[in-house]
């Protein structure tokens, strides 16, 4: 039998993350994740300058090897409408190849590791949890994305009651023709809402590397519509002809549809997990890594006593964090044929392109860091930003 103090279930950036500040804490932790180390993960692969803060990740060490292109700039607008570019003449994001990121993350948690292997069994004994009958620990930390098993135990059937976001993504190194096919500079990703206004989609070059997504909140003939936008982007010469046709599936839950229990006797979520991608954007690894952090806060206070009660204030920071959900917002009481065409006209808009949808949306740059592991309360003296998301 195998013992630790705490079981983090998923080798994502929100698992390793709390594993590293759980460590310097003084902690045993052990990492189970079903897949092994690099493997690919379905994502768009950016992260913004606060996540590089929080992890203190020196660039200069993390470039070499890996993919690591500065964003500089985006270019928004609505499919078929004009396109805005905001240019910020200094790096505001940096592109990543999840497969490289979480690697990375993962090795320089510390933590033990047990890899290959997935959950499959989870039985309370003693005040302990026993995990696949091998592995003992006071506390389990669900950190296996949507369909994390142990979020399957906190909900005996998740997805019901639940809005998912679906998405399908390609990623993949272009060959001399290819690259000769694709005009798109290296550092700005093109972002298109689609005309529902239900999702985006996108297309973005680091390296020599392409990729290209949509995501939207619901899955009715995702395929159609991945294929459908890539077809325009061909049509239009912004995309290689002959690149590869296989998308990879994905799906998540934003922050302000996710019903998820968070907390459980000696049981906690952390990233997309709980469900906490923000609800603009769609990222997910911010709010993961800070989820994260803020539970190695609370678990490093309740001091071995991981009842409920010692717990539930990482429900509460995570609130302050996030802000309160809310089921709708004022724009989804107009018409639709209204809310098109406003939202044509303010995606037209350079001010609105670049203060709102970048800044606010995609960059959360009105949102300060999150302290870091070694710093004061990572919630306490940072009061959430969000409390006029509904609004915006």
């Amino acid at each position: 039998m195998t013992s630790c103090d705490v079981l983090i279930v998923g080798g994502g950036p929100a698992g390793s993350a709390c594993a590293r500040a759980l460590r310097e804490s003084g902690l045993d932790v052990l990492i189970l994740d079903k897949k092994t180390f690099p493997r690919d993960k379905t994502c768009a692969g950016w992260i913004t300058t606060a996540v590089v803060d929080v992890l203190d990740i020196d660039l200069d060490n993390y470039r070499r090897g890996r993919v690591l292109e500065p964003i500089t700039g985006f270019c928004v607008g609505l499919m078929r409408g004009p396109e805005v570019e905001t240019h910020y003449g200094k790096p505001i994001s940096y592109g990543i190849r999840r497969c490289e990121f979480d690697h990375y993350l993962l090795e320089r948690s510390g933590a033990r590791l047990e890899l290959g292997k997935s959950l499959k069994s989870m039985e309370r004994v003693d005040g302990h949890w026993i995990i696949n009958g091998a592995i003992k620990a006071a506390l389990v930390v669900g950190a296996g994305g949507h369909f994390c098993p142990v979020a399957r135990f906190l909900v005996a059937k998740p997805g019901r009651g639940e809005l998912a976001v679906a998405a399908q993504e390609i990623e993949f190194e272009m060959d001399e023709q290819q690259l000769a096919q694709c005009p798109v500079p290296a550092g700005i990703p093109y972002i298109y809402f689609c005309e529902d206004l239900r999702g985006y989609g996108w297309y973005y070059r680091k390296g020599n590397y392409l990729n290209v997504g949509l995501g939207r909140e619901d899955d009715e003939q995702l395929s159609s519509h991945v294929e459908a936008f890539c077809a325009s982007l061909k049509e239009r010469g912004k995309i290689p002809l002959s690149m590869p046709s296989t998308f990879r599936g994905h799906a998540y839950l934003l922050y302000i549809h996710a019903p998820r229990p968070l907390i459980a006797d000696g049981v906690l979520l952390i990233g997309d997990a709980a469900g906490l991608a923000y609800p603009q954007s769609g990222e997910g690894i911010r709010p993961a890594i800070e989820s994260g952090l803020i539970a190695a806060r609370v678990i490093h206070a309740a001091a071995g006593d991981y009842a409920r009660g010692r717990l539930e204030p990482y429900q509460a920071r995570l609130t302050a964090r996030l802000g309160k959900k809310f089921a709708r917002s004022a724009s989804d009481f107009l018409p639709f044929g209204l809310k098109r065409f406003v939202a044509a006209k303010l995606m037209a808009s350079r001010w609105f392109s670049r203060h709102v949808i970048v800044d606010r949306w995609f960059l959360h740059a009105h949102e300060p860091a999150l302290a870091g592991t070694n710093g004061d309360d990572p919630v306490a003296a940072q009061p959430s930003c969000h409390a006029d998301r509904a609004s915006a």
